[in-house]
């Protein structure tokens, strides 16, 4: 039997091990990327241009996912952003725009799919959280960053709590420094076999996915830093 994943940001980094992975076990893959990009998502079933930011774009996407596909057993919201700043360093502005990239872009997905999931009771919201969201020691330098990441988390416990009669699921994957090119090029002297690979994450959510048992969880995967 096909299983339908949908995953946003299928082309940055992360992404891209997630379609690979979820495509290896059988999945139909279903990617997103941004409207004006002219990115392509190889290992993806289907791709489609939306802003996850945009209410009315997936609004959109939602009604056109719903009359293609009508099955949904997981989201992976993988689409985010990263800015550094303290408190007296950022903006209204720097805020405004860390919550669009990482939460909106999360909530919108969730706000639409969900009545999908709720009328099949079942489905997996896959979201990506921020270790700076849960150590404040770690997110006083990228305080925008940190409230938006802190909200996905916050979002998450509110779906648990919609969903908890059904077999709905969500969990957050909380990686600590992941293992991208742009990463090592902002921290060439860093040990890079202390962060964690897209790869691992992408092993992680496939785990969660496929294991009922697992419930509403949140999986801190900080490798060796």
């Amino acid at each position: 039997m096909e299983r339908n994943i949908i995953i946003t940001g299928g082309a940055g980094n992360l992404g891209k091990a997630v379609v690979q992975k979820f495509k290896r076990e059988g999945y139909k893959v279903i990617a997103t990327v941004l409207p004006e990009s002219e990115d392509i998502v190889e290992d993806a079933d289907d791709t489609y241009a939306v802003d996850v930011s945009d209410e009315s774009s997936v609004r959109d996407f939602a009604a056109e996912y719903n009359s293609q596909y009508g099955e949904l057993d997981a989201v992976a919201l993988l689409v985010g952003g990263f800015a550094m700043g303290k408190i007296e360093e950022t903006s209204q502005a720097d805020i405004e725009k860390m919550i669009r990239l990482n939460f909106f872009s999360a909530y919108n997905m969730v706000r639409f799919f969900l009545p999908l999931m709720k009328k099949a009771d079942a489905g997996t919201f896959l979201l990506v959280g921020a270790r700076p969201a849960l150590e404040p020691a770690a997110g006083k330098s990228s305080v925008a960053y940190s409230l938006s990441k802190g909200l996905v988390i916050e979002l998450a416990s509110l779906i648990a709590e919609e969903t908890k009669e059904s077999k709905i699921r969500v969990h957050v994957f909380v990686p600590s420094i992941i293992d991208t090119e742009p990463n090592r090029k902002a921290m060439p002297d860093a040990d890079f076999s202390r962060w964690v690979s897209p790869a691992e994450i992408a092993e992680t959510m496939h785990f969660a996915t496929n294991n009922p048992a697992i419930r509403n969880t949140t999986f801190k995967l900080y490798g060796g830093v």
